[in-house]
């Protein structure tokens, strides 16, 4: 998709430099796979038919990198690897995740926090449609995470992580840090 990467991160309005890694970035559009994978011993289905803009996250938590597994396809889990979640969401609600953190939402069915799933297709039905000012084309907008599965709930499809009404913007933060990790901005064309 010639053009596509840095269209789509103009969109954004936010320092590509600061805030991307394009050299993880992964084109999935033409990508058909029924493989088995498994990611912090969970199921993991890859995002066939999306495109993977790669956010900058090596190194940006105090606890080191083993959240994010290893480099590269496998269709296995290594140690001290976190899960793979999918967050539905707009390009403006990716753009105030990639610029701070995720931020308890309205949404609280199971109770207050943040929700995602390890269910793609469930996620994407949560995701709202932009039309790119730069190219004029139409995309579907999921955030890539790990999710500490020590500090998540399971809710149905839903894995949630609870944040407590009257948490403070600094407790909040910190407890985003500790349990959820954007890692990419997945977009599909429709």
């Amino acid at each position: 998709m010639p053009g596509f990467n840095t269209d789509v991160r103009q969109d954004m309005l936010v320092d590509m430099d600061e805030f991307f890694e394009p050299r993880f970035d992964y084109d999935f559009t033409r990508t058909r796979d029924n493989s088995i994978c498994m990611r912090g011993n969970e199921q993991y289905k890859r995002p066939c038919g999306w495109y993977r803009i790669a956010l900058k996250v090596l190194n940006k938590y105090p606890d080191g990198n083993a959240w994010l597994g290893t480099d590269g396809w496998r269709s296995h889990s290594v140690a001290g690897e976190w899960p793979v979640s999918y967050h539905g969401t707009s390009i403006e609600g990716a753009t105030g995740i990639v610029k701070s953190h995720y931020r308890a939402g309205p949404r609280e069915q199971f109770g207050r926090g943040i929700y995602s799933t390890n269910d793609i297709d469930h996620a994407s039905s949560y995701s709202k449609i932009f039309t790119s000012k730069k190219n004029g084309k139409r995309y579907r907008v999921l955030m890539q995470n790990r999710i500490n599965p020590v500090m998540r709930k399971m809710c149905n499809k839903h894995w949630l992580i609870e944040i407590p009404e009257g948490t403070s913007p600094a407790r909040e933060k910190e407890i985003v840090d500790r349990s959820i990790r954007p890692y990419g901005i997945l977009l599909k064309e429709v």
